[in-house]
């Protein structure tokens, strides 16, 4: 399967909750719907998934694992050392 690059799942992930905390007085419900069922799409087809619950729930492990991996990853600054 392919992989989403991190960027794209995470401004994915951002559009989409902030559709969901919008004001319903910026826009029409016909036209946050519309967003929603689009970014809803969007984020299903991009990790592989039926669901939005689904994709929002892969995202969220996908990024975590990217930032895990490029924690570890040969060139990442030491981990800070505490003085005891």
């Amino acid at each position: 399967m392919l992989k989403p690059h991190p960027a794209i799942l995470r401004d994915l992930v951002k559009q989409y909750e902030e559709l969901l905390a919008q004001n319903p007085e910026r826009s029409s419900s016909e036209t946050r719907r519309r967003a929603a069922e689009d970014l809803s799409y969007t984020l299903c087809v991009s990790t592989g998934t039926r669901t939005v619950e689904a994709a929002l729930a892969f995202a969220a492990e996908q990024l975590e694992a990217d930032l895990a991996e490029l924690a570890y990853a040969p060139g990442a600054p030491a981990p800070l050392q505490l003085a005891i």
